[in-house]
């Protein structure tokens, strides 16, 4: 219950943890004594920083720091504060706490505050609003934020947020119901992509492979020589995966948001390519960092996208391994001393690599390939068979010849565009969502007992592969999801022997690997 005697206020705000806004009072009491202004609730650098940026901006809007001993309180104390977003909240709480701002407790009582302010009294953008007009909307409050966070904010329905330029201007609508500039009218624009399928020329395998990833989910590593088109591959494949909904919109933008990237209407239904170079260490991937809060990493940046690894024996081993847990699970955890912070990362995972140091395959019909067995074996290896007991599909990718570059072979009935190959790629997904529930991939292991129903003929075949491959559970496990993301492309509602034939030939690696 708040509580206004002229001395003490309390005013609410919004922290970030991981993509969740938990609800922060900034408690301001003023009092007789030695004039200080203390800032206590563990507060970071920037937090205590914001102690001289609030005392000017009050100065600098005609206000004055009465001589108090003035005490600011960010409550609860065992979460991380972190950045000025509190600023405004804490401004705000000084002025009701001094009585210069004449205003009911009970009418802050349903606003919370957000904004960084400069040292002449302007608001400046803070990262998190997403989360935070989530939370706010669910608690029934108005959140009152900069105006260069209103275009971000207004891309959740109804969201009830308020924006200024000034603190003045907040003081003006509290006290004298000036009004704010409200949500702005935004429609969101569906992907456009400027890449398509049709610019890649030959390749018809691949192109075959990438759709029934697309249509389950599943995780695909390329094996190529260089310049084969791996990564055009990789790239186009974003351009035939259905648009985002509502939902995995909201989810991957407020992600975007806590990590500090400006979120704007014209992407916000894009999915996106994430492609963290082959140097990147264990916290750029999967999350961390030295600071109080925990940044999200490349694999959750993709959540409900793409996770593109080109070169992928460059990486380093331990970062490899780091993606293991996120890949299963679809989600990051990531743990410190006083907090625990989880990002969801449900990626479809995209890698891409070389057969030979040299970069090419052993059978090279120009003999460029100079690598012993042994030099190739160690080359693979370096891809732990864990990591790629994950990955659905395994295909090689070999050199396009000069008839397909040049157009010779060129036949317009060969040649689709994204938008042909995405029409069918939703097709085959809602199939899935109306079945199931999930894509193929995320099928469980009760879910496939029913969903996979195989032969006699089709039994001894997929007895003797994961014999021959030496499949764990797991890998036995995707081969038949597989399997039934190729029966939907071929709209049958039985997984046959052609389809799990299919599937066994897209995990050449594993027998490499033995």
């Amino acid at each position: 219950m708040n509580q206004n005697t002229g001395q003490y206020a309390t005013l609410y705000s919004r922290a970030v943890l991981g993509i969740q806004a938990p609800e922060i009072q900034v408690e301001v009491h003023s009092t007789n004594g030695l004039p200080s202004l203390s800032l206590v609730g563990l507060p970071e650098t920037s937090v205590k920083e914001s102690r001289d940026r609030v005392r000017s901006a009050l100065l600098s809007s005609g206000f004055v720091l009465p001589p108090k001993r003035m005490t600011i309180n960010l409550a609860p104390a065992d979460t991380p504060k972190q950045g000025g977003r509190y600023d405004l909240a804490i401004a705000l709480g000084i002025l009701q706490a001094t009585g210069q701002l004449v205003e009911s407790a009970s009418q802050l009582e349903s606003y919370e505050f957000l904004g960084e302010l400069a040292l002449n009294g302007s608001l400046r953008p803070v990262p998190g609003i997403l989360p935070a007009v989530i939370q706010a909307k669910s608690e029934q409050r108005t959140l009152i934020i900069p105006k260069a966070n209103l275009v971000e904010a207004s891309l959740i329905d109804d969201a009830p947020v308020l924006a200024a330029e000034h603190l003045l201007e907040v003081c003006q609508f509290l006290v004298q119901g000036q009004p704010l500039v409200g949500p702005v009218g935004i429609s969101p624009k569906l992907p456009d992509y400027e890449l398509d399928l049709s610019d890649i020329r030959g390749q018809q395998q691949a192109k075959r492979v990438l759709e029934m990833c697309a249509a389950g989910g599943h995780s695909l590593l390329m094996v190529g020589p260089p310049g084969a088109g791996k990564s055009m591959l990789a790239s186009r494949l974003l351009t035939i995966l259905p648009e985002l909904t509502q939902s995995q919109a909201i989810e991957a933008a407020s992600i975007r948001s806590v990590a500090g990237e400006t979120v704007v209407a014209e992407h916000f239904f894009h999915r996106h390519l994430v492609q963290p170079h082959h140097t990147a260490t264990a916290a750029a991937m999967v999350g961390g960092g030295s600071g109080a809060q925990p940044k999200p990493g490349a694999i959750s940046m993709a959540h409900h996208s793409i996770l593109f690894l080109d070169e992928l024996p460059e990486f380093n081993r331990t970062v490899l391994e780091a993606l293991r847990e996120p890949l299963e699970t679809g989600h990051v955890e990531i743990s410190r001393v006083n907090q625990k912070v989880r990002f969801p990362a449900n990626v479809q995972l995209i890698c891409a690599m070389n057969p030979s140091p040299s970069g090419f395959f052993p059978d090279d019909e120009q003999g460029r390939c100079h690598d012993t067995p042994e030099q190739i074996l160690k080359y693979l290896r370096k891809i732990s068979g864990p990591l790629l007991d994950r990955i659905d599909c395994h295909l090689e990718i070999p050199a396009v010849n000069y008839e397909a570059l040049s157009g010779q072979n060129y036949q317009q009935q060969d040649v689709e565009t994204s938008a042909e190959v995405r029409q069918r790629v939703s097709d085959c997904q809602q199939l899935q969502w109306h079945r199931q529930g999930c894509l193929n991939t995320h099928l469980t292991v009760k879910q496939l007992e029913s969903q996979v129903v195989l032969d006699g003929t089709a039994q001894a075949l997929l007895k003797q592969a994961v014999n021959r491959l030496g499949l764990s559970a797991r890998g036995y496990h995707r081969l038949l999801r597989v399997s039934r993301t190729l029966a939907d492309m071929a709209q049958e509602s039985n997984v046959t022997v052609q389809h799990l034939a299919e599937a066994i030939s897209y995990r050449s690696l594993d027998l490499q690997q033995r």
